[in-house]
C-alpha cells in the first residue's frame, strides 16, 4: 500500500515521494515583465532542498494580459526562458522534480486595459467589464498556450499543468455561468479547453505528462457540480490530460453562498469522486498540512499525490519535517543532518 513517501512513478516523470508544493502567485515581479527573479528562485529552490517530491510553479501567464497582475510571472516571450531554467536545474539537483502552470486570468485580469472573457460579464462589482474575445483572439490564445508549452519544455520543466480551474479563462469558458456566447464556443463548452490540451500535447515530448487544474465544484447559485465537471474533463481527458489536479470554486468571490467551511480535507472527497468518474490519478488539495492528514488521503486511496499550498509557504521544509514525524525514512541534506538526530 502507498504512503506518503512511496515514489511516484507516471510516463516518464518519476517522482520521489507523493508530496507535492502546488502553484501560488507570489506577485513579486517587480520589473513586472514577466521574468522570475531571485525571490522566486529562492522561493522553489528552497521546497526542493525542503524534500519535495513535485514542485508546480505558480500560474504563468501566457499572454501579458493574461496575468492576474502586472507582478505576476510570464511565460509569452523566449527571453524569460534562461530565468526559469536557471530555477529548473537548481530544483533538480536536490532530486526534485518542477512543473509550472500556464494560465491566462480572463476576467479575472486585474491589470489588463481591458481585461477579456468568453462574454461580456464582471467577476464582480469590484472588477471591470472585460470584453468578449473575438473568434481570432481564441484562436490566438490557444496558440499563446502551445508557445508557453513550447518554452516550458525547453526550460527544462518536468511537466506541464493547465490551469483550468478557480474561474480563470478555460474554467470560464466551460462554465454556463460565464459562456453564454452564441458560436460554436458557447455551444460546446469544453471546446476551448479541448483545443488548448491538444495544441500544448502537439509540442510536448513523448513521456511527459500533461496535468490540469480542475475546479470540480462552483459555489454559487446556479453553479456545477463534481459530475458535470468530470463530464467535461472527460473531454480534456480524451484530449491528452493525464492527471488532474482537484479543486473546487473561485467562479465567485471569496465567501460566496454556498461555500464549504475551509476545514482540514475539505476538498478530498472531490478528488475521490474525480479519481472514481475519470479512472484517472488524481491530486488533492485544500488545508493537507497535517502530516497525518496528508498521510490518510494517499493511504486511503482518494488521491494519488498530496499538494501542500499554506503549509509549505510557512515551513518550506515540510516534507522532511513530515517525514520525521511519519517515519517516512526520507533523507535530509547532509548539512542539516545534525538537526535530525
Amino acid at each position: 500500500m502507498a504512503d506518503l513517501f512511496t515514489p511516484y512513478n507516471f510516463k516518464n516523470l518519476t517522482l520521489k515521494n507523493r508530496i507535492v508544493m502546488p502553484p501560488m502567485c507570489q506577485y513579486s515581479v517587480q520589473a513586472e515583465d514577466g521574468t522570475p527573479n531571485d525571490w522566486h528562485y529562492v522561493h522553489y529552490v528552497s521546497r526542493a532542498v525542503g524534500g519535495t517530491g513535485l514542485i508546480i510553479v505558480e500560474m504563468t501567464g501566457i499572454h501579458p494580459d493574461g496575468r492576474i497582475s502586472n507582478q505576476d510571472t510570464g511565460l509569452w516571450s523566449d527571453e524569460h526562458i534562461p530565468a526559469y531554467r536557471r530555477i529548473v536545474d537548481s530544483v533538480h539537483s536536490y532530486g526534485t522534480k518542477i512543473g509550472i502552470q500556464l494560465g491566462h486570468a480572463g476576467r479575472k485580469a486585474q491589470d489588463a486595459e481591458p481585461s477579456v472573457a468568453p462574454s461580456a460579464i464582471a467577476f464582480s462589482s469590484r472588477y471591470k467589464m472585460p470584453r468578449a474575445l473575438t473568434g481570432n483572439e481564441i484562436e490566438e490564445l490557444i496558440q499563446a498556450y502551445k508557445e508557453g508549452a513550447r518554452r516550458s519544455v525547453e526550460a527544462g520543466f518536468d511537466t506541464i499543468e493547465i490551469h483550468g480551474a478557480h474561474g480563470y479563462l478555460i474554467h470560464q469558458f466551460h462554465s454556463p455561468l460565464t459562456n453564454q456566447r452564441d458560436d460554436e464556443y458557447g455551444q460546446d463548452y469544453a471546446l476551448f479547453g479541448e483545443r488548448v490540451v491538444k495544441a500544448v500535447k502537439e509540442v510536448l515530448p513523448e513521456g511527459m505528462p500533461l496535468l490540469m487544474r480542475v475546479s470540480a465544484k462552483e459555489y454559487v447559485d446556479g453553479g456545477y457540480d463534481v459530475e458535470y465537471c468530470a463530464k467535461i474533463s472527460e473531454r480534456y481527458k480524451d484530449a491528452g490530460v493525464d492527471i488532474f489536479h482537484i479543486t473546487s470554486g473561485g467562479e465567485g468571490p471569496i465567501g460566496s453562498d454556498g461555500g464549504p467551511k475551509a476545514e482540514p480535507a475539505y476538498q478530498v472527497d472531490l478528488a475521490k469522486d474525480f479519481k472514481r468518474l475519470l479512472q484517472v490519478p488524481v491530486i488533492a488539495v485544500g488545508l493537507l498540512d497535517d502530516y497525518e492528514v496528508a498521510q490518510d488521503v494517499v493511504l486511503s486511496g482518494h488521491a494519488d499525490l498530496v499538494a501542500v499550498g499554506r503549509g509549505m509557504l510557512r515551513d518550506p521544509y515540510w516534507a522532511s519535517h513530515a517525514a520525521k514525524a511519519l517515519d517516512g525514512g526520507q533523507k535530509v541534506p547532509k548539512q542539516y543532518e545534525r538537526g535530525y538526530k
